[in-house]
């Protein structure tokens, strides 16, 4: 008899698309500027933001780099899986630091091609194809914070 998985209840139902692009612009934001995922994000499928700790401003020009990888890799049609792992497997590199409770067995892994791989209980596309176009509306940074402002076009 196979066992059902259980994951813990979400408290928001975020945008497929949406949240499926914050994923891919983490990856690229860790991948140009070598910092650390956003530590706060708030997705909704008008417009979005992430917030992320710098150290200096970006330049446009940089930001212009990360918004034309995301829409790179959304272009490939890459396929969004959902990857189950018992917590003492789970592939090195994956944070585990925002588990909701203590004692979780099972890891819910969103994994998009070589691009991203993350533990994340949220919505998803199945393929980066039904995201559609990403897009930087703006960005600003104080206080070593850098927060970036982004929506999705067809």
């Amino acid at each position: 008899m196979e066992q059902e998985i259980q994951l813990n209840e979400h408290n928001k139902q975020e945008y497929p698309p949406m949240h499926t692009a914050e994923h891919l612009l983490n990856s690229q934001m860790v991948k140009y500027f070598h910092c650390e995922r956003s530590f706060s994000a708030h997705i909704e499928k008008k417009k979005s933001k992430c917030d992320y700790h710098f150290k200096t401003a970006p330049s446009a020009e940089d930001i212009a780099t990360v918004e034309q990888a995301v829409n790179d890799i959304i272009q490939q049609n890459i396929n969004v899986e959902e990857i189950f792992y018992p917590i003492d497997q789970v592939p090195t590199g994956i944070n585990l630091t925002r588990l909701p409770e203590p004692g979780i067995k099972t890891v819910r892994v969103i994994r998009i091609g070589d691009y991203d791989q993350c533990a994340c209980i949220g919505l998803h596309v199945t393929n980066t194809a039904e995201i559609g176009t990403f897009r930087i509306i703006s960005f600003d940074f104080n206080d070593g914070v850098l927060r970036i402002r982004f929506k999705l076009g067809k």
